[in-house]
Parts: C-alpha cells; sequence; structure tokens
C-alpha cells in the first residue's frame, strides 16, 4: 500500500484527485485548504482530518500533494508550516508556476529533510476523476520514483522530464500553444459566422484540415453554443501565458502570437469574464457578444 496522503488545495482538481486516489485503495490522511468550509467537506467525503495548521498535514501524511492556484499560495504554504518537521517526507507540487519557484521549494524541502517533485498536468477536472492525467514531472530521480507508486494511480501518460524546472517549462509551452490556438479558433469561428456560415459545417471542415487540433475538439462546440462551464478557466489561461511569457523574455525571444493570447484572456480578466472556461475568449471574438471595454 501507498503512504498515508495528504491534500493542500481541495478544490475541483485537488478534491476530484483525492478522490481517485482513494478509490484506488490510497489512505488520505488530511487535507487543508484556506476555504474552511472545503477542507472540512472534502475531510467528510473522504474520512480523514480537515487540519487547521499546514503542519499537522506534513504530520499525518507521507506523501503531500499541493494543489494551489498560483505563485503567490505556492511560496505561502511552503513558508507557512508545511515543512515543519518534514524530514523524509514527499511533496508532490501539482500547480502552475514558473520554473524558478519549483527549484525554490526543492531547495528549500531538501534543506528541511524532505523530497520535493513538481508533476505539471495537461488534463482537467474529469481526467483528474478518471485517473488519466497527462503527467510531466521534473525533480530528483529518486523523489520521482518514490511518486511513481501514488502517481500511476492518477495518470495513465507519466512522464519524467528532468531535474526540477524543466517540467514547469514544457507545461508552460503546452500552455502557451493550446491559448493560442484556443485565440485562434474562436477568431475563425468568430468571422465565420460574421460571414453567415454554417458553424457545425465549418467545424467539420477544420477537423479535416489543417485547421484541426485539440481544442476544436474540446472547446469548438462551446465557442458556437456559448457554453462556457469551467474546466479551465480564463484567469488561469492568461496566468499561465504570462509564465511562457517571462520565459521568452529571459531568452531574448519575440514571441508576437503569444502575446496576442496572453492579451486576449487578459482583457477577459479585466472585463470579469476571468471565471469563464478558456472557450470563453469567444465572446470577445463573435459580433454582438460582448459589449465590454476596448
Amino acid at each position: 500500500m501507498p503512504e498515508k496522503i495528504g491534500f493542500v488545495g481541495v478544490g475541483r482538481m485537488g478534491l476530484n484527485m483525492a478522490r481517485r486516489l482513494k478509490e484506488e485503495g490510497c489512505e488520505i490522511a488530511a487535507v487543508y485548504d484556506i476555504n474552511t468550509a472545503a477542507a472540512q467537506a472534502a475531510a467528510q467525503e473522504l474520512g480523514c482530518e480537515a487540519c487547521a495548521k499546514l503542519r499537522q498535514v506534513t504530520k499525518l501524511s507521507g506523501v503531500i500533494f499541493t494543489v494551489v492556484t498560483d505563485e503567490a499560495a505556492m511560496k505561502k504554504i511552503f513558508s507557512g508550516g508545511l515543512l515543519s518537521r518534514a524530514k523524509g517526507k514527499l511533496f508532490i507540487n501539482c500547480a502552475t508556476v514558473t520554473p524558478d519557484v519549483h527549484v525554490k521549494i526543492e531547495q528549500k524541502a531538501e534543506k528541511a529533510g524532505a523530497q520535493s517533485l513538481e508533476a505539471c498536468m495537461a488534463s482537467s477536472i474529469t481526467q483528474a476523476r478518471q485517473g488519466t492525467l497527462y503527467l510531466m514531472c521534473g525533480g530528483r530521480p529518486e523523489a520521482f520514483e518514490r511518486a511513481r507508486l501514488v502517481l500511476v494511480k492518477l495518470s495513465n501518460a507519466l512522464r519524467y522530464i528532468g531535474t526540477s524546472g524543466k517540467a514547469a517549462q514544457v507545461k508552460a509551452l503546452v500552455n502557451m500553444v493550446m491559448n493560442i490556438n484556443t485565440a485562434g479558433l474562436a477568431e475563425g469561428l468568430g468571422l465565420g459566422e460574421a460571414l453567415g456560415l454554417d458553424l457545425t459545417m465549418l467545424r467539420e471542415v477544420f477537423s479535416q484540415t489543417g485547421a484541426d487540433s485539440r481544442v476544436l475538439r474540446t472547446d469548438g462546440e462551446d465557442m458556437q453554443k456559448r457554453d462556457h462551464e469551467c474546466f479551465f478557466s480564463a484567469a488561469h489561461a492568461a496566468k499561465d501565458s504570462g509564465i511562457a511569457f517571462k520565459l521568452a523574455q529571459a531568452q531574448g525571444l519575440n514571441l508576437p502570437l503569444a502575446v496576442a493570447a496572453k492579451k486576449q484572456f487578459g482583457r477577459m480578466v479585466v472585463e470579469g469574464l476571468g471565471e469563464l472556461d478558456k472557450s470563453g475568449v469567444a465572446e470577445l471574438t463573435f459580433k454582438g457578444r460582448h459589449q465590454g471595454k476596448a
């Protein structure tokens, strides 16, 4: 049996990962969330303790998943007691943050006698529940081998990328290209509608030509029907585009398409559309849909 498992962050992704692991025979020992009501509800469902302090999660668990929203949250939890008496523990960090953050967390964990692994997810809530996440891992090989026993229960495509920070670099590029594709698809469908074309027909043509993409299959119909139930929010798309933008700046590269996509998703956040699914970028391109700031 795998080690006892704790979760820091039991929002939609974290909770569905915990549910999957419990179904696979793992013992979920502890959960923590800044939303105490969410933590208590998750604890009741999973049959574990809802911890008021981060250090309690570490005390009760051998393996701790962190599934938080951004860099600020990552820095806060790792400086807020999570590494207290952490010797021998393994932290599996799933947030999409800059590679430097993962490197620094690994350093802090090792100083505390613990191990750290980045497990970057290129999938969404449904895959978390089904155990079919695409996971890209970065860190020391021994940390990856230890984590593998648990991660295989969450993933049907588990890949070791390299040292700490490398998986985060790959994840940033995955999301950068995905966001470009999403914004481009919204423009194609938006123009198609303006021209009076049948969008179902247009999506079928796209799928059989060079306009095909995975985004077409996941988001195309949603853009057409204005169904933007959130699986990957526009706010997260904006954040992740910013991570890729910083990496490009550091390398002295000009990536105009990435910049344009970043601006579109950033505009969604500014105009109060950030909690829509990324498919909601179509609201900015279809005629007459969203009358917001220019």
